[in-house]
């Protein structure tokens, strides 16, 4: 099985209409969705996912804001996804994300930052297992897959 990734496009990109673009952008990299659900997150939930930053002065704001409004939560998969999807995403806050990236062509808040992405496989797995059950994970084949994924090439001899 390919590498997974949590996706959430947050509120503010909800509210302002950018999922579809985004959600765009992931497929024609083509990375591949296996999960998908709107949802409007409980508080208890954002508690526990920004919990490594229970000490920092952004947790209450982060906390209330992910739960001010639906998010699109979603796993893409793809080998090197967490990677491939940070670079797309863009750095932190779009004010300081290059042009080309998510963040850097839909951001310029200081605070809201449109989209979560996993940090790295570990992450992931737990992000993924926070919001998702196994059963609501589909796995499937693209039918351009074999034109998409080719074995990677190690450059060691």
């Amino acid at each position: 099985m390919a590498e997974r990734t949590l996706i959430i496009i947050k509120p503010d990109a909800v509210q302002r209409h950018l999922a579809g673009r985004i959600i765009a952008r992931l497929e024609r990299k083509g990375l591949k969705l296996v999960a998908a659900k709107l949802m409007q997150i409980p508080e208890e939930v954002a508690r526990r996912h920004y919990a490594a930053h229970r000490d920092q002065p952004f947790f209450e704001p982060a906390v209330k804001f992910m739960t001010s409004a639906p998010s699109l939560l979603m796993v893409w998969e793809a080998d090197g996804i967490v990677d491939m999807a940070r670079k797309i995403i863009g750095s932190t806050f779009g004010y300081d994300a290059q042009p080309g990236t998510i963040r850097g062509d839909f951001g310029c808040s200081q605070r809201y930052n449109l989209i979560h992405g996993s940090d790295s496989p570990e992450s992931a797995e737990k992000e993924i297992a926070s919001f998702f059950s196994p059963d609501e994970i589909i796995d499937y084949d693209l039918v351009d897959s074999a034109w998409l994924y080719s074995p990677r090439i190690s450059s060691k001899k």
